[in-house]
């Protein structure tokens, strides 16, 4: 490092922002900023501006004085998760939901106001759009994006309804902040979410969490039917219990990889 510090080449500060961010852990979920100053080795000066840096970018939360990550930081690795672990590891996992609701699945994580599509396996052409890893869609009428929303703390569900200009794309969508923090509310107790032709007509698509080592919601897998060959009821009594089987397997897989 010090030969790169001669050249110009090593940024000293981003050095800092990183060893901030991986100061927190399960131990020590939130920390004090003279906490953080002691642990990373740095001024409390310096640890003040790096975390009021990381909070206004959304890495952080400040609750009475004591700081804590937020669910923006698992996108540092998306790039690397989606292209490798989610999609390697869940892709077995993938073809036998599809094979055994003869439908297609899909993962996606929450990248906000949207979720962003990291693996997929496709039956038939259900949508308009064509969606692929990378594809992005609006989290407020997706089933993933509803599981995904389920997961975040009050406050940043709060701040994305009252921030978020929700449009009818069908006469089904559910646009206002009551009813949308209701049914993700409701996602978050049950543990899915179910959606009936909101984001198209003709689609429906029932989700379920993919969960890291210490409950947080990280990801989500749905299935997604035509309404000509599916119901509600369907969805719910016949492909949720191997969903649900899915999103299990695929974060234990995960945690064992030792990712997560």
């Amino acid at each position: 490092m010090a030969g790169d510090a001669s050249t110009g080449t090593f940024l000293q500060g981003l050095e800092r922002g990183l060893a901030v961010i991986r100061v927190f852990s399960a131990e020590a979920p939130s920390l004090t900023l003279s906490e953080v100053a002691r642990a990373v080795g740095i001024s409390p000066a310096t640890a003040r501006r790096i975390l009021l840096t990381l909070e206004e970018l959304g890495y952080v939360r400040n609750d009475n004085r004591r700081f804590a990550l937020t669910p923006r930081v698992l996108a540092l690795g998306w790039a690397y998760l989606s292209s490798l672990d989610l999609g390697e590891l869940a892709g077995p996992f993938m073809e036998e939901l599809s094979a055994k609701t003869r439908e297609s699945c899909s993962i996606a994580t929450l990248d906000l106001p949207d979720i962003v599509y990291v693996a997929r396996v496709p039956t038939s052409r259900i949508m308009t759009v064509a969606l692929g890893v990378g594809a992005r869609l609006p989290a407020y009428p997706t089933s993933m994006g509803r599981v995904l929303l389920s997961g975040l703390p009050d406050d940043e569900l709060t701040a994305y309804l009252e921030s978020l200009r929700a449009e009818a794309l069908t006469d089904r969508t559910l646009t206002s902040v009551d009813s949308l923090r209701a049914t993700i509310t409701t996602a978050r107790i049950d543990g899915y979410a179910l959606v009936d032709q909101e984001l198209e007509l003709g689609l429906r698509s029932i989700a379920a969490p993919i969960r890291n080592s210490r409950g947080r919601i990280i990801a989500a897998l749905n299935v997604s039917a035509h309404a000509s060959r599916s119901t509600p009821t369907s969805l719910h009594e016949e492909f949720l219990p191997h969903l649900q089987e899915a999103a299990t397997q695929i974060t234990t897989a995960l945690t064992h990889r030792g990712h997560l």
